[in-house]
C-alpha cells in the first residue's frame, strides 16, 4: 500500500497531467494514444523540435496534428507539408473536418484556398519559396510538420526538404514524421545540430500484426513454421534465425516434381502452344526474362483473387510493378467474370463514377477507355498507376477506402503515396524495373510495400503474400521480411536557382556555411556540422560586433573591438578546421558559383560574389533546368513566340521520356523554318552551351532538351481534342496530364520571372490555353 505522500504526489502528478493541452487534445480524440505518439506530442508542447519514426499505419500523424492543435490554442500558425499534391489535398479535407473551412487553407502549385489561415496545407516547395521570399505569411509561424521527411532521399525533390529544415527561423518547432528508417537517431542527430535539441521517437511496432505467407499453386502457406507464427504475427522482425514452414517447403517440392513430370510427359506441349503461353504472359503484363519461362508459375490472377476472398483477405493491394500489367490484370479479371461486390455496392460505385466524371465530355470519355474502367470498378476491381488521369486515379482511392474497390492491382508508387491499406498486400514477384533494368527488391523496398497491409481499428491482424514461382526462393522472401534495413541518405545537391537565393542573402561565406550543415554534408563527415553551425553564428556576431564599434567610442569601444578580434580568430580557425574536412557540398556550391560567374548571373565582389539583376530573374525559377530557362529569358529567344508555342517549347525543358531513346518532336507546324522550329532550335543550341560550360566546370549536366511533347502541347494548346493529342504525343492520358501539370508550374514561374513584361502575358496566356478538359480537372 502507498504511503499519503506517495499518493499526495500521484495526485499532484495528475492534476499537472490535466492542465496540459496535451490532456485536453486526449479528451476530443475517440480512442486511446500509443505511447510512442504521447511521448512525441509530450515533446512538441515541452517546446521541442521532434521526430517521430514509426511504421506505415501506426498514428504517426497524430504528432502533427497536436502541433496544429497546439497553433489554435496559442493564436499561432502551423504549416502541415507533405511531399505530393494528393496527401495535401488528402490531409486538407482530414483537417477542414477537424477544425473548419475557415482555419484550414491549402497551397499546392495549382490550387491556393485560405493561404492566410493560421492552419495550412502546402507542398515543400511552397513553403521553400515562402522562405526565400521572407513571405509576410510566415508570420507568427510556431511549427511546421513535415509529413513523410524521408522524403528527402528523393534524387530530385529531396534537396527542397533540406533548405526548409536548414532555413526555417529558429523560433519555429520542427515536427517530423518519417517511416522506420534504421538510422533515425542519425538523422535526429543531425537535427539536433540544424535545429537545435530535438527528441528522437521510434517505434517499430506496428499498431496491427503482420503474417508472411506464400501462396503455392492457390494454395496459401504461412512463411515460417507454426511455432515462429504464434510468437507474436510479425515473424521475422530482426529474427533471422526463424524456421521456415516444413509444409510450405513439402508444397514448393511437390510443385517442382509435377513441373518436371509434365515436361518429361510432354504435356507442356509443342511449340505451338510454347507460343500461345508466351503471348498469353505478355497480355498478362507478367514480367518474363529472355531466358526460358519458369517451371513454376503463379496461379492466375483470377484463382488468387478467389483463394483471397475465400481466405477473408480481401482487401488486397497487388503489386505488380509494371502499368500494363496492372491495367491487363484488371482486364482479365472483368474477361473472366470476377465480381467481388454486391447489387447494392456496384450501385453506390456507379453514383461515386457518376459524380467524379459529370464535367468530362462524353467525346473524351470514351478515348480515356471509361467504359471499361467504370465496368471493373462496378465488379470491386482497379488499377492505380501513374499513368493514370488523376480524377480516375483519385476515384479508385476514394472507392478503395470506402471498401467498395476489393482489389487494386498497383505499381510501386501506390506505396509511396495516400493513405490506401488494405488487409493485405500480394507481390507477384521480388524483382522490379529501375528504369535501367531489373533488380531485386531490397529489405527496406520489401517493407515499404508490405506495410500498407493492416488497417488499424478494422483489422486484428494484415497479411503480407508472395505468390510463389521457380524464381522465387522462400529463404530470400525470409530475408527480405526479417530485415528492417532502410537506411535515410540524403540526395542534397546545391542548385543554381539555390545558389543566387543564399548569395544574395547572405553572402559567399556564410552561404558555403549553411551548406556544411546540410544532412549530406552530416553523412558525409559529421565532424563539420557542428563546427559550421557555430560558424555561422559567429559570422552573425562578427556583423553585430562591427556595428557596435561604428556606433560608440572610447572604452565601449575597445570593448566591443576584443570581442570583434576574438570572434573573427575562432570563425577563421572554423573554417579551416571545416576546409580540412570533407567539404564537398561547399565545393560543389563553388563549382556552381563558377558557372554563374562565367554567364552573368553574379559578379565578384571582393571576396565576395553580388547577384546580378538576371540571377535575381533566375532566383524565382524553381525548376530542375532553372539555369536553361534562365537563359532562354535572357537570350530573348522566346520573346516572338505565341502563347501556344511558348507553352510547346517549355515542354522541351520539363519533358523527359520514359524510353531512355527519346524520340524527335515529329511534324511542326510551319515546318522546318517556321518560328516553332526556329525556337527549338535555339533553345536546342543554348542547352548545349550550357552542357559544355558545366562539363569544363566540374557541374553535373543538367540542361538536357526532350523534344518528345512539343507538338502535342502544341496542339492542346491550340485546342485540338484530346484523342488527336493523346495519338501525336504517343502517351496515356494520365501521363499526359501529369506533364501539363509541371508545364503550367514553369509557365507560372516565368510570368513572374519575366516581370510584366510581353512574355509574362504571354505566359500567362498559355497557361489558360494548357489547363482545360482534362488539364483542369480537379478533387479540390
Amino acid at each position: 500500500m502507498t504511503s499519503a505522500a506517495e499518493r499526495y504526489a500521484a495526485f499532484r502528478a495528475r492534476q499537472k497531467e490535466e492542465a496540459t493541452e496535451l490532456s485536453v487534445f486526449r479528451r476530443q480524440l475517440d480512442f486511446e494514444l500509443d505511447d510512442f505518439q504521447v511521448r512525441g506530442c509530450r515533446a512538441v508542447e515541452d517546446g521541442h523540435a521532434v521526430l517521430v519514426a514509426a511504421p506505415t499505419g501506426a498514428g504517426k500523424t497524430v504528432v502533427g496534428e497536436f502541433a496544429v492543435h497546439l497553433a489554435l490554442a496559442g493564436d499561432y500558425k502551423a504549416f502541415y507539408t507533405t511531399p505530393i499534391k494528393a496527401l495535401s489535398n488528402q490531409k486538407y479535407l482530414d483537417l477542414v473536418a477537424a477544425h473548419g473551412k475557415h482555419n484550414v487553407g491549402l497551397l499546392t502549385g495549382d490550387t491556393s484556398i485560405n493561404g492566410e489561415a493560421p492552419v495550412v496545407v502546402m507542398t515543400t516547395e511552397v513553403l521553400r519559396n515562402m522562405i526565400y521570399a521572407d513571405s509576410p505569411t510566415l508570420e507568427r509561424l510556431r511549427y511546421v510538420v513535415m509529413d513523410e521527411v524521408h522524403y528527402l532521399a528523393d534524387r530530385f525533390r529531396g534537396p527542397v526538404w533540406e533548405e526548409i529544415i536548414i532555413h526555417l527561423a529558429e523560433n519555429v518547432q520542427l515536427v517530423a514524421l518519417s517511416a522506420t528508417v534504421s538510422n533515425a537517431e542519425e538523422f535526429g542527430d543531425w537535427l539536433s545540430e540544424v535545429r537545435g535539441g530535438t527528441d528522437v521517437v521510434v517505434s517499430e511496432r506496428r499498431p496491427v500484426p503482420l503474417w508472411q505467407h506464400m501462396m503455392v499453386g492457390t494454395r496459401l502457406h504461412p512463411l515460417y513454421a507454426a511455432r515462429a507464427e504464434a510468437v507474436g504475427g510479425e515473424a521475422g522482425r530482426g529474427g533471422h534465425d526463424l524456421a521456415l514452414n516444413p509444409e510450405l517447403l513439402e508444397a514448393i517440392r511437390q510443385t517442382q516434381r509435377t513441373g518436371r513430370n509434365t515436361r518429361r510427359g510432354g504435356r507442356s506441349g509443342g511449340a505451338k502452344q510454347r507460343h500461345e503461353r508466351r503471348s498469353r504472359d505478355r497480355r498478362e503484363g507478367r514480367g518474363q526474362r529472355p531466358q526460358l519461362a519458369p517451371r513454376v508459375r503463379p496461379a492466375p490472377r483470377p484463382m488468387v483473387i478467389e483463394r483471397l476472398d475465400r481466405e477473408n483477405l480481401l482487401p488486397a493491394i497487388v503489386f505488380v510493378f509494371s502499368r500494363a500489367g496492372c491495367e491487363a490484370a484488371v482486364a482479365q479479371a472483368v474477361r473472366t467474370g470476377v465480381r467481388l461486390t454486391t447489387a447494392e455496392e456496384g450501385a453506390r460505385i456507379r453514383q461515386v463514377v457518376e459524380e467524379a466524371v459529370s464535367g468530362v465530355p462524353h467525346q473524351d470519355l470514351a478515348v480515356l477507355g471509361y467504359d471499361m474502367w467504370a465496368r471493373a470498378l462496378e465488379y470491386g476491381v482497379a488499377a492505380h498507376h501513374a499513368g493514370l488521369l488523376p480524377v480516375f486515379k483519385e476515384t479508385v482511392e476514394q472507392l478503395f477506402t470506402a471498401g467498395l474497390v476489393k482489389v487494386v492491382y498497383a505499381t510501386e508508387t501506390l506505396a509511396l503515396g495516400i493513405n490506401m491499406p488494405a488487409r493485405s498486400v500480394v507481390l507477384e514477384q521480388l524483382v522490379k524495373w529501375n528504369g535501367s533494368g531489373h533488380v531485386q527488391l531490397t529489405p527496406g523496398e520489401y517493407t515499404q510495400l508490405t506495410g500498407r497491409a493492416g488497417r488499424r481499428g478494422i483489422d486484428v491482424e494484415g497479411h503480407a503474400v508472395v505468390l510463389y514461382s521457380d524464381e522465387i526462393d522462400p529463404a530470400a522472401v525470409a530475408g527480405l521480411a526479417s530485415r528492417r534495413t532502410y537506411p535515410l541518405r540524403s540526395a542534397f545537391h546545391p542548385t543554381y536557382n539555390m545558389a543566387v537565393n543564399l548569395l544574395d542573402s547572405m553572402g559567399r561565406m556564410q552561404a558555403r556555411e549553411v551548406l556544411e550543415t546540410s544532412f549530406a554534408q552530416f553523412q558525409a563527415d559529421r565532424g563539420v556540422v557542428g563546427p559550421a553551425r557555430q560558424a555561422r553564428k559567429l559570422s552573425e556576431a562578427i556583423e553585430g560586433y562591427a556595428q557596435a564599434m561604428r556606433e560608440s567610442g572610447g572604452k565601449t569601444r575597445e570593448r566591443w573591438e576584443r570581442r570583434w578580434e576574438k570572434a573573427v580568430d575562432e570563425h577563421e580557425r572554423l573554417l579551416a578546421r571545416i576546409e580540412r574536412s570533407t567539404g564537398t557540398i561547399a565545393q560543389d556550391f563553388d563549382r556552381i558559383c563558377t558557372v554563374l560567374e562565367s554567364l552573368g548571373y553574379v559578379t565578384p565582389a571582393g571576396d565576395d560574389l553580388t547577384v546580378t539583376d538576371a540571377g535575381r530573374q533566375l532566383s524565382r525559377i524553381y525548376a530542375e533546368k532553372d539555369l536553361l530557362l534562365a537563359e532562354c529569358l535572357r537570350e530573348g529567344i522566346w520573346d516572338q513566340l505565341q502563347a501556344p508555342q511558348l507553352a510547346a517549347l517549355v515542354s522541351s525543358v520539363v519533358y523527359e521520356a520514359r524510353n531512355p531513346e527519346p524520340r524527335g518532336p515529329g511534324p511542326l507546324p510551319g515546318g522546318k523554318h517556321g518560328i516553332l522550329a526556329q525556337g527549338l532550335r535555339a533553345t536546342t543550341r543554348l542547352a548545349a552551351e550550357l552542357a559544355d560550360l558545366e562539363r569544363a566546370s566540374g557541374v553535373p549536366e543538367r540542361a538536357a532538351v526532350d523534344p518528345g511533347l512539343v507538338a502535342a502541347v502544341h496542339q492542346w494548346a491550340g485546342g485540338a481534342p484530346l484523342a488527336e493529342v493523346l495519338q501525336i504525343a504517343e502517351l496515356g492520358a494520365g501521363d499526359f496530364v501529369r506533364w501539363c501539370k509541371q508545364i503550367l508550374d514553369v509557365l507560372d514561374q516565368l510570368a513572374r520571372a519575366a516581370e510584366g513584361g510581353p512574355l509574362a502575358a504571354r505566359a500567362e496566356e498559355a497557361t489558360g490555353l494548357v489547363r482545360r478538359g482534362v488539364v483542369a480537372w480537379s478533387s479540390v
